[in-house]
């Protein structure tokens, strides 16, 4: 009972909303988005465009918004699915979308998205936790998505809140995980145990409180992300309203006619394999 208290509370609570989308999106958004995309283009980066969708379980009006969306653009996206969220009830409800259309990528994010950590920072999967209770809860997760999904199932592992430790990451490639994906430069690096396909732009975690600095720091980022070669795009549609929403779609509609390579973890994954 207590577990399920705390699925419903976790599912429910949307979170605090960005100040990104606390007013009316600025003036100029759509052509800031269009010089960022060219000048990146034009310095010979063409970056690669993936979106990961975190915190997926429950089937409600903000999810089916953010797939409607996608799939409306014929737009790629990463669905990071917390096992311990999902039922077959709740796959059924996912059929609208046709869960194998090659646009969705389904994964895995934790088990039950519960932090394990005493104190600081939380954390599913870090160090304060033995290697057998890791080991289980990633094999029950992996074990439940592949039930659900059969086929459709990517072995990417979404750490919640973007940590994991450096115990995790080696049972991860033990358990035959093909990557991991957290925020860009996490920390331990997983270099030498497995790909880390990154995110490095974040649209709705954001700690800014004042708007318009809030707007700056995301130009920089999204263009810093664009001269890196890869912009990885994290999304969390709990906290979205109506502007996050009309500035997504902007978003998109920019990426559709840029000289960008939108795609998902598998295109990814055969790069990286070389």
């Amino acid at each position: 009972m207590a577990g399920a208290m705390a699925k419903r509370k976790v599912m429910e609570e949307p979170g605090r909303i960005s100040a990104l989308w606390t007013g009316e999106l600025p003036d100029g958004v759509r052509e800031k988005i269009r010089h960022i995309l060219e000048n990146a283009c034009a310095a010979g980066y063409r970056p690669r465009v993936f979106f990961r969708a975190d915190d997926i379980a429950a089937d409600d009006e903000h999810f089916s918004r953010l797939m409607q969306l996608f799939a409306a653009r014929r737009m790629p996206l990463c669905l990071a699915a917390v096992p311990g969220w999902l039922d077959h009830l709740a796959r059924e409800k996912l059929r609208r979308y046709d869960p194998a259309s090659p646009l969705w990528c389904w994964h895995q994010h934790g088990w039950n998205h519960a932090n394990h950590e005493p104190e600081g920072k939380k954390c599913e999967f870090g160090e304060s936790r033995d290697r057998a209770a890791i080991r289980a809860d990633l094999l029950r997760g992996r074990e439940r998505l592949a039930l659900l999904f059969g086929d459709l199932f990517v072995p990417v592992f979404t750490p919640p809140w973007n940590r994991c430790g450096r115990t995790t990451l080696e049972t991860l490639a033990k358990l035959g995980f093909q990557a991991v994906s957290r925020f860009a430069n996490g920390d331990p690096p997983a270099a030498s145990i497995l790909p880390d396909l990154a995110v490095n732009i974040d649209l709705h975690t954001r700690r800014e409180r004042d708007f318009r600095q809030g707007w700056n720091n995301f130009f920089e980022e999204m263009d810093a992300a664009a001269r890196s070669g890869c912009m990885g795009f994290m999304l969390h549609h709990q906290r979205m309203n109506n502007a996050a929403f009309a500035f997504l779609d902007i978003l998109l509609s920019e990426l559709e006619s840029a000289r960008v390579d939108c795609c998902t973890f598998r295109e990814l994954l055969a790069d990286s394999r070389g």
